[in-house]
């Protein structure tokens, strides 16, 4: 990891380790940080104004009041915003929200795969799945699933540090490789 990636991932630790402690038992830590994520990654404004350092503090400070304010954010939220942005370290935020919703599955005992299917999942297979998955981890598993038509048929699933790839773009590839090797 570069050294400023590393840098702002160390603050946004701090930052969501500070705020998870203090509103551990609150219900709507969960739902702020989702919705706020959700806001991040709608927004590309959103997202030019955190990472600009020619927007001033105040300037900053009421676009994350005004947003809080619009997704009825916790008081709590709405306060680490506002030091955030008083310290200017917005930039961090996306890194805030990933290492807060991180601590919040792992306190509720979940883990997240990253699923890449050729299509669509119905819901009955994502239940399949997640059911499979939880057999083998033995923890609740959310699926973020998406669709990447180039793997032909099949699934990659990421877990953790698990990567299973059944997809038959992968068996072409592997397919590939060994008819190379043999002539």
């Amino acid at each position: 990891m570069s050294e400023p990636a590393s840098i702002s991932l160390g603050i946004a630790s701090r930052y969501a380790s500070a705020l998870f402690d203090l509103a551990k038992d609150d219900k709507a830590l969960e739902a702020d940080t989702t919705a706020l994520a959700e806001t991040l990654a709608a927004g590309a404004d959103l997202r030019a104004v955190i990472a600009s350092p020619v927007i001033s503090r105040d300037d900053q400070g009421k676009v994350i009041a005004a947003i809080g304010a619009k997704l009825g954010l916790s008081t709590l939220m709405t306060n680490t915003l506002a030091l955030m942005s008083d310290k200017r370290r917005l930039f961090v935020l996306p890194q805030f929200l990933t290492a807060l919703a991180d601590m919040i599955a792992a306190e509720k005992g979940e883990v997240t795969a990253e699923v890449t299917a050729a299509r669509a999942l119905t819901a009955a297979q994502s239940k399949k799945l997640a059911e499979t998955l939880k057999a083998r981890v033995g923890k609740t598993v959310k699926l973020n699933t998406t669709v990447d038509e180039t793997l032909i048929g099949g699934l990659v699933v990421k877990l953790g540090s698990t990567m299973i790839d059944t997809s038959v773009k992968a068996k072409l590839a592997a397919l590939q490789n060994a008819m190379k090797e043999v002539g």
